[in-house]
C-alpha cells in the first residue's frame, strides 16, 4: 500500500472505460476500485475510504448527478465527472452541486492524470482540522461557532483565521506580529482585544485562561488536550 499515491473509486457503467481508466491510474501508482453503478459505488464508499471519485453522469438507474445530490452530506470526497455529455449546462450543473472538476469523453489519459494530481495536491494542502472538541468545548470553523457547555458563540472571519492557525498548530506560540500579518493588522493593542474577545467565548474564566494563554514576551498559544 505504501507505493500508492491515493485510492480512487471509478464509477462507470461502461466496462471498457472502467478497465481503461484503471489501467492508466495503476500505471501512475494509484490504487483503483471500480463500480458499475451509482448504487454499487455508494456501497463501496460505506466500507472503504477513498481519496477521489471519478464519476460518469449517464448511467442506468441513478445518474452521476443524482448520486452527488442524494449523497452530498455523506460524501466528503473530491469528484471528477468523466462523461460523454460535454454540454455547458451539464458541466455547470455538475460543478454547482458539488463536483470538483469535469472531463468530457474522449479524454487524454495524461490530462486525466494531471487533473487528479492537482485535486489531490490541493486536498492535502487544505486537509486541516476544521472541527475540534476538547473538554466541554467544540470549535466549528465551518459554521464559525464555539460551543461551550450550553452556550453558543459566533466567531467572525478575523477570529476564525486566528483560531484556524492555532488549531492546526496546538502548543505553538504565535507572536503578535504573526497574528497581525495573518489578519492584516499591525496594532498590538487591537490584537490583544481580539484575543480577549476569543477568550470570553472559549474560557470559563477568561481572566485566568486555561486554553488560550499568553506567553510573556512571546505571544499567544492554544493548548488543546
Amino acid at each position: 500500500m505504501d507505493k500508492f499515491i491515493a485510492h480512487i473509486l471509478v464509477i462507470d457503467d461502461d466496462d471498457g472505460i472502467r478497465s481503461l481508466v484503471k489501467k492508466y491510474l495503476n500505471e501512475n501508482n494509484y490504487l483503483v476500485t471500480t463500480a458499475d453503478s451509482a448504487e454499487d459505488g455508494f456501497e463501496k464508499i460505506k466500507i472503504i475510504q477513498f481519496d477521489l471519485i471519478i464519476l460518469d453522469i449517464m448511467m442506468p438507474g441513478k445518474s452521476g448527478l443524482e448520486f452527488i445530490k442524494d449523497n452530498k452530506e455523506e460524501i466528503k470526497i473530491p469528484i471528477i465527472l468523466l462523461t460523454a455529455k460535454g454540454g455547458a449546462s451539464e458541466r455547470i450543473e455538475g460543478l454547482e452541486i458539488g463536483a470538483d472538476d469535469y472531463l468530457p469523453k474522449p479524454f487524454e489519459p495524461k490530462e486525466l492524470i494531471l487533473r487528479i494530481q492537482n485535486i489531490i495536491t490541493k486536498t492535502k494542502k487544505t486537509d486541516q482540522k476544521r472541527v475540534i472538541e476538547f473538554e466541554n468545548i467544540k470549535i466549528d470553523l465551518n459554521k464559525q461557532l464555539i460551543l461551550r457547555s450550553s452556550y453558543e458563540f459566533k466567531i467572525n472571519n478575523t477570529e476564525k483565521k486566528i483560531l484556524e492557525i492555532m488549531i492546526n498548530s496546538p502548543g505553538k506560540t504565535f507572536s503578535r506580529e504573526d497574528i497581525g500579518s495573518l489578519i492584516d493588522l499591525d496594532k498590538e493593542r487591537s490584537i490583544d482585544v481580539i484575543i480577549t474577545r476569543l477568550r470570553k467565548k472559549i474560557e470559563i474564566n477568561p481572566k485566568n485562561p486555561k486554553f488560550l494563554q499568553t506567553i510573556r514576551g512571546a505571544g499567544y498559544v492554544l493548548w488543546i488536550k
